[in-house]
């Protein structure tokens, strides 16, 4: 899994985006955080051991369970960003639904939306976090 730069890169940039979360986020951006990297870790298992295409369902399982947990978090939270990770997590769920009904995408633009969603859901984490940190940092200053 970890062969490419690409996929070290992005390992990087997920480890700090969910330690950024993790240190200095309140409880929804450590959970949102925490059922990201999860998932991120199951899904490597998953492909490394078997492949892709032959437990499709076990991770369609994953995704929609880290939509479930950014649906819940946008539920009962006051911030925007679970809102916006759960509609970003919420298209590779419906690529898994297309692979479903057997209308095969080409599998180039299945990773494409994966990698994309990923990374917007990082970038909702992020902001989320950061906002979240400077709502603190302000409530502390006066």
């Amino acid at each position: 899994m970890f062969d490419t730069l690409y996929s070290q890169i992005g390992a990087v940039l997920i480890v700090c985006v969910c330690g950024f979360a993790f240190l200095v986020g309140d409880e929804a951006e450590k959970i949102g955080a925490g059922s990201y990297i999860l998932a991120w870790f199951c899904t490597i298992v998953l492909q490394s051991d078997i492949g892709f295409y032959s437990n499709a369902p076990v991770l369609f399982f994953v995704d929609v369970v880290v939509l479930i947990v950014f649906c819940a978090l946008s539920w009962k939270s006051a911030n925007t960003w679970p809102a916006w990770a759960a509609a970003l997590q919420l298209l590779p769920v419906l690529s898994h639904f297309l692979m479903a009904i057997d209308m095969r995408p080409p599998a180039w633009s299945f990773y494409a939306i994966q990698n994309l969603a990923s990374l917007g859901i990082l970038v909702a984490i992020t902001a989320g976090t950061f906002w979240v940190w400077q709502e603190r940092r302000a409530a502390n200053f006066r």
